[in-house]
């Protein structure tokens, strides 16, 4: 694997606002300059963790995935984060991944959030989606998908290597639960033995929740790496090979795991 540089964008949503989102991100993309491979955005990056479904669904050519492609091609980076999709008379919350040569792949949200009745207005997804860049192998999923571990559990592939070596959630997490957010994502990154990127907005939302932000990059070991509280922030980190390498051959848990499969 050769060293990889991935941001993460914290930022402040504008309640169903797309055009003005849309603006705001590509104004904040273009302060990298180039410096990262991949730029991350949050959970309904475009609108807030809005259940209008049908007012703000969009086709997989609409306006925020043809924004995404054009974003990607003129920075030179692969962009991610999820948005409201519509297909086939059916609503997602779908993480888009987006390469620098247009090309894309989409994991759709396996967990839906009841308590606000996300499962009333959106299908979940039922395929893990892993995608490998530079040699590092990624693991998509969104804010929910984060309290239940068997759906992003490391399983150990035939040539006895673990299956991916960065997880990636987007959220729209709620200040009052923060404490959680922030204890599971290390947990995550303990018991997979790899990199997590958790991305969360700050502000408020059209139904008066508050979003602290607290987005964390935790290594291998659940250290935190890097973290932005309440406050609007781009950060970089570098994640260098030889280092999860060590840490895997140091302490070689995984092998150890339980075989199981996701039905």
């Amino acid at each position: 694997m050769a060293n990889i540089t991935i941001s993460m964008i914290q930022a402040d949503l504008l309640w169903e606002n797309k055009e003005a989102n849309l603006i705001d991100f590509e104004n904040k993309i273009k302060k990298l300059s180039g410096k990262s491979h991949v730029v991350i955005l949050p959970e309904m990056f475009n609108t807030g963790f809005s259940m209008n479904s049908q007012l703000l669904g969009e086709k997989m050519d609409g306006q925020t995935v043809s924004w995404m492609r054009r974003i990607c091609i003129e920075n030179r980076i692969i962009l991610t984060g999820s948005l409201i999709i519509e297909e086939d008379g059916s609503f997602y919350n779908r993480m888009i991944w987006m390469m620098p040569n247009g090309q894309l792949g989409y994991y759709n949200k396996r967990h839906l959030f009841g308590f606000a009745g996300e499962d009333k207005h959106f299908c979940g997804g039922s395929q893990r989606m892993i995608t490998s860049v530079n040699g590092w192998r990624f693991n998509l999923q969104v804010c929910y998908d984060l309290r239940f571990p068997v759906w992003s559990r490391q399983q150990i592939r035939e040539n006895n290597e673990p299956e991916f070596d960065v997880l990636i959630y987007v959220a729209n997490w709620p200040e009052q639960r923060a404490h959680a957010w922030r204890t599971l994502l290390t947990a995550r990154a303990i018991e997979n033995q790899c990199y997590v990127f958790g991305v969360n907005r700050i502000g408020q939302d059209g139904n008066n929740l508050t979003y602290a932000g607290d987005s964390l990059a935790i290594d291998p070991l659940g250290q935190i790496i890097n973290e932005s509280n309440n406050r609007e922030n781009i950060f970089t980190c570098e994640l260098k090979s030889e280092f999860i390498n060590e840490i895997r051959t140091k302490f070689p848990f995984i092998k150890d795991a339980d075989n199981f499969s996701i039905m």
